[in-house]
């Protein structure tokens, strides 16, 4: 059992690297009740009901992993397009007569470099020992089955269970992908096709009427050309639905009233300050809004109100009341001790097991790594000269081990507390054993710079936070607007009376739990906003972290094809170089290249030996469409009136090469296959767009 022990100890390491594309986040909270229909599912796909409860449980696990890392909304995304894309997947898996059983997801997890190289997973020969990461799992089980909820051991048993389901979702996402891929290819004849059309070279007179000859202000963009562009193009002018706000927040700070109360408290302690021998005793009993810092703390460091007077500075002193940021302070000088301002030092570390620096190495307890560190000490202190030999045999800290132990210039607040003393606070020189959180450090300072006098202040502290009575005038203020808004007025003009900063929260999403111009989450104003009870104009005001939101549902925008005002911007450049193209081409009459070029007062130019694989037009730049006609035009023949990238075109080939024959084609046809596989890639968003899919979830959370 000694080996199932010490895996144990590991099993949080393990844990985090078995995931094969672990993308495991947590969800704060949990599911609101929906009096619905849909209440048991949180969706359907393919007509497959995904139940609020399954969901549920996989919300719950990812809590127990991940802690903060990401919002509700965030964590409940990943999961649902976990789901879906497992589902999607497994359902052309099962189409194809393919499955992905519990044997492959074994044969994946033993697979794991992880496993294969850990000694802990290897028999008496060295090898690797499949029955020993069975065991481990199985006590892994048998732990947690004992445990109660909410505990170490059960969560790690849930995490386990959460990363063998992840590793089957990519067993069957690869398993579909492999078998696509499998299925695309190309032949030698569509290889040699390539090759012949990227280096067939064209060389052709043309002629070029770019769009910018025709002034912006002579074409008129009506709303008409708008709708028939979005109509003509609908796949590509799809819009989700959602929803705009107008909001303005009414943050909390204190007025200059709260500010004067709170100054003048901390002025009632002046005296007290002064004349008690033990400030952080007083400073305890009259409870400061922050800690005390017992650190010392140099000239350039000190608040300016205490620096300004740092030449004549005492121990007794009493500073204050001053504003430091958003707290008034009143501070005593405690001590003031000359030292320097940064320092060179050499160390070896000796750790032990149970700490963070500890390996699978460390075997000394606490008290063996003590001893260890003492006699390196009398060593060291008798002969430095042996310093870094023994750093390179004994320290655990192999960032500087092989440089014996030195580390680089460092100032007053890079190291922790009890190595920073010992070296900020001895000389040049001294040597001594020092213990923090990582260990037993023998230290042997090796320089100092710029010492000078550094003080230790006793601070009392209060937060300068808006009163009672200052909170009451926010609400009764984003109460009266809110109110005035619901009777018909204007937002802006409004805010702009009351001087508010009016803010805009544009095309927020469903599912979204992000506000523009707003901190933090803020799902409750999203969901009101989706209420369909509510119509444009509505009003609400919301609590929210120190202070109150209104806002105004200004505008609703429906599923489906995007409206004019969504798009006009982006589409404006677009319709404009249409009906240049238009103007253009009707001035393009004549049937001659030099005729055509004379009505549209522009030069004949020549392309010389242009290709598809590089479609560059000298003097122009690309025009891939404009190469690709020239391409298939006929020799000796006129084509006009071609729309390219940067204006209309009239051409005449002059003369068309083709290459010269390879004797294979194999490289043209691998780089061809490799491209069409490549695109397999893109092969989830079809799946998706073609299966059924409805989602509840706006309706749950």
């Amino acid at each position: 059992m000694a080996v199932l022990s010490k895996i144990r100890e590991k099993t949080i390491v393990l844990i985090g690297i078995i995931g094969l594309a672990l993308f495991a986040f947590v969800i704060q909270g949990v599911l609101k009740k929906s009096n619905s229909s849909k209440s048991n599912a949180i969706g359907k796909i393919d007509g497959e009901v995904i139940s609020t409860e399954d969901f549920s449980k996989q919300l719950e696990t990812y809590k127990a992993r991940a802690g903060r890392k990401v919002t509700d909304i965030q964590a409940m995304n990943t999961i649902w397009d976990g789901i879906v894309r497992e589902r999607v997947y497994k359902k052309q898996l099962e189409e194809a007569g393919i499955v992905v059983g519990e044997d492959d997801v074994w044969q994946a997890i033993i697979k794991n470099p992880y496993f294969q190289n850990d000694p802990s997973f290897k028999n008496e020969a060295g090898l690797f020992d499949e029955e020993k990461v069975k065991e481990f799992i199985a006590n892994m089980r048998e732990d947690a089955e004992g445990a109660a909820k909410g505990s170490r051991e059960k969560s790690i048993w849930l995490n386990w269970l959460s990363n063998e389901n992840i590793i089957k979702q990519n067993l069957i996402r690869s398993s579909y992908d492999n078998l696509v891929k499998a299925g695309l290819g190309a032949s030698i004849a569509e290889g040699k096709s390539v090759y012949t059309n990227n280096n067939t070279n064209v060389t052709s007179q043309f002629v070029y009427v770019p769009y910018r000859s025709i002034a912006d202000s002579l074409v008129k963009v009506e709303t008409s050309d708008y709708k028939n562009y979005i109509k003509a193009h609908a796949n590509e002018y799809q819009v989700d639905e959602s929803r705009s706000l107008k909001l303005v927040k009414f943050e909390f700070k204190a007025s200059e009233e709260d500010k004067a109360s709170i100054k003048e408290e901390l002025s009632s302690h002046v005296e007290q300050m002064k004349s008690t021998s033990d400030a952080v005793t007083f400073i305890n009993e009259v409870k400061s809004d922050l800690s005390i810092d017992k650190n010392y703390i140099f000239k350039n460091k000190l608040p300016k109100q205490i620096a300004a007077n740092f030449d004549a500075i005492k121990v007794g002193d009493v500073f204050g009341p001053y504003q430091d940021k958003e707290y008034y302070k009143l501070s005593k000088v405690t001590d003031i001790k000359k030292m320097p301002d940064s320092v060179t030092a050499s160390h070896i570390l000796i750790s032990y097991v149970g700490l963070r620096s500890a390996t699978k190495d460390t075997k000394q307890t606490e008290e063996e790594a003590k001893k260890t560190a003492d006699s390196i000490l009398n060593i060291v202190k008798r002969n430095t000269s042996k310093f870094a030999a023994l750093a390179k045999e004994f320290s655990i800290d192999k960032s500087n081990a092989d440089k014996g132990g030195k580390l680089d210039w460092f100032t007053y607040g890079a190291m922790v507390p009890e190595f920073r003393d010992y070296v900020f606070q001895n000389k040049k020189g001294d040597i001594g054993v020092v213990k923090t959180q990582f260990g037993y450090h023998i230290i042997k300072i090796d320089g100092q710079k710029n010492i000078q006098n550094a003080v230790q202040l006793a601070t009392l502290a209060r937060q300068i936070v808006p009163s009672e009575k200052t909170e009451g005038n926010y609400y009764q203020d984003a109460e009266i607007f809110a109110s005035d808004l619901a009777k018909g007025k204007n937002f802006d003009e409004l805010a702009k009376e009351k001087g508010y900063k009016p803010l805009m929260a544009n095309k927020l999403k469903e599912l979204g739990d992000n506000v523009p111009g707003l901190k933090g989450n803020h799902r409750q104003i999203v969901r009101w906003a989706f209420n369909n009870d509510n119509d444009v104009n509505a009003v609400n005001r919301f609590d929210v972290d120190n202070g109150y939101v209104v806002a105004m549902l200004y505008n609703k925008t429906a599923k489906g094809l995007a409206t004019v005002a969504d798009v006009a911007g982006q589409l404006r450049p677009i319709i404009l170089k249409k009906k240049k193209a238009a103007l253009i081409q009707k001035k393009m009459t004549a049937t001659t290249l030099e005729e055509i070029a004379k009505e549209n007062s522009v030069a004949v130019r020549t392309a010389s030996k242009v290709t598809l694989e590089s479609p560059t037009l000298s003097g122009v730049g690309k025009e891939p469409a404009v190469v690709g006609a020239m391409m298939s035009a006929k020799e000796g023949s006129v084509v006009k009136g071609i729309e390219g990238v940067r204006g209309v075109f009239a051409i005449k080939v002059i003369s068309t090469k083709e290459p010269t024959e390879l004797e294979n084609y194999g490289t043209y046809r691998k780089q061809l296959a490799n491209k069409v596989k490549g695109r397999s890639r893109q092969l989830f968003n079809a799946l998706k767009e073609a299966s059924d899919i409805e989602d509840y979830r706006a309706t749950i959370y």
